[in-house]
């Protein structure tokens, strides 16, 4: 038996086709298969809501010199502007960066910190509390860091007394655990670019957040490296390999962070025309030659540290600074060598206070016997 299908069956069926075929093809993103859609949009002069998705982060330029009281008190000035003081709610204290019209760094920086800073999350990085990006004003909105930024407080310009040792490891591992964070903890992972002591700020209990990312790259899960164009970083604190190959990679960051270190360890500059050795990596390297540890060490310490603690830190700095980057750590073990010296560090103070505590109760009993008479 032969069955007829009629005419206008065959025409309902080919029009469900057809409606499923436009259905599916509206479902279907626009992107390249296997290639997901950029969170940034290039072609847009404004900061991306797509890839930002906080909406409540962002301020009008009237709430910007609402909360500066008309930028009254600034704070400090950089490549990207002027930073000022500010209160949100008229309580918060935060800091405002705001970009100048003669901005080397420009939108393009200004837009890369935003968009990082507003999907990283992490104790010892400064937290972007908002941003403003209004007819070409341009501003960030940080947490307010009190005291100021590691590179102040060991020049003695701030108002507390010396930076202990044992204070200056803490604040070392904390912008060691910032960099881990970024090198491991974010994907993509990313690069900071320009570490160095100027962008460790230090808030009132002196807990350590890294700064600026305004030259922050970020690298695709399974890339080791990336070949940038432009090299870019703060002379003395730039790695010399990624300066020479123009290749970023996390290793750059832990060649700034070594610098950082020996800055701590020794408080001098990072390059010095008026010294044997000008660059401080070479400056430390000589001095060691010589066996002369008590040079190397800041003066204003007067000693007072746990020797074992200070060359392990030493050994430490010389190995991220390394000029060859397959020698160098990674941040995972630098924190693991500063715990080290931390604990070297702690374990003497400890035995000094029993030693002290000791000679205490020695010299009461001593006083005790000469003051009452022997019996007769």
């Amino acid at each position: 038996m032969i069955f007829v299908i009629p005419a206008s069956a065959v025409v309902i069926i080919l029009v469900v086709l057809v409606l499923m075929c436009m259905c599916r093809k509206k479902k279907t993103p626009t992107h390249v298969q296997g290639v997901p859609p950029s969170p940034i949009l290039s072609t847009s002069s404004s900061i991306s809501e797509e890839s930002i998705k906080m909406k409540k982060k962002k301020f009008t330029y009237s709430e910007v010199t609402k909360m500066t009281n008309n930028f009254q008190t600034a704070l400090g000035e950089g490549g990207f502007g002027i930073v000022y003081h500010g209160y949100l709610n008229g309580s918060e204290e935060v800091a405002v960066k705001v970009l100048s019209q003669s901005s080397s760094q420009g939108y393009k920086h200004f837009k890369a910190e935003v968009e990082l800073l507003l999907r990283v999350h992490h104790i010892n990085l400064v937290s972007l509390v908002g941003y403003c990006d209004e007819r070409g004003h341009l501003a960030l909105i940080y947490e307010y860091m009190s005291n100021v930024d590691l590179k102040h407080h060991l020049s003695g310009k701030h108002d507390i007394s010396v930076l202990k040792w044992s204070t200056r490891l803490r604040i070392a591992l904390d912008a060691a655990l910032g960099l881990e964070y970024l090198h491991i903890g974010c994907r993509p992972s990313m690069v900071h670019r320009d570490v160095k002591s100027t962008n460790i700020l230090l808030d009132q209990q002196l807990t350590a957040k890294i700064a600026d990312f305004g030259l922050s790259r970020s690298f695709q899960l399974g890339d080791e490296s990336h070949i940038s164009t432009v090299v870019a970083g703060t002379p003395g604190y730039l790695d010399p390999e990624y300066y020479r190959t123009g290749r970023l990679a996390e290793m750059s960051d832990v060649y700034s962070f070594g610098i950082v270190l020996l800055e701590i360890l020794t408080n001098q500059r990072v390059i010095d025309q008026n010294r044997e050795k000008p660059h401080i990596t070479e400056w430390v390297a000589f001095v060691l030659n010589r066996g002369d540890i008590a040079r190397i060490m800041d003066p204003s310490l007067r000693g007072d540290y746990d020797s074992t603690s200070v060359w392990k830190a030493l050994e430490l700095a010389m190995s991220c600074a390394n000029p060859s980057s397959q020698r160098r750590p990674n941040m995972s073990q630098v924190i693991s060598g500063l715990k080290e010296c931390l604990t070297s560090e702690n374990l003497m103070r400890s035995k000094k206070q029993d030693v002290d505590s000791d000679s205490s109760l020695e010299m009461t009993i001593n006083f005790d016997t000469n003051v009452f008479p022997s019996a007769r």
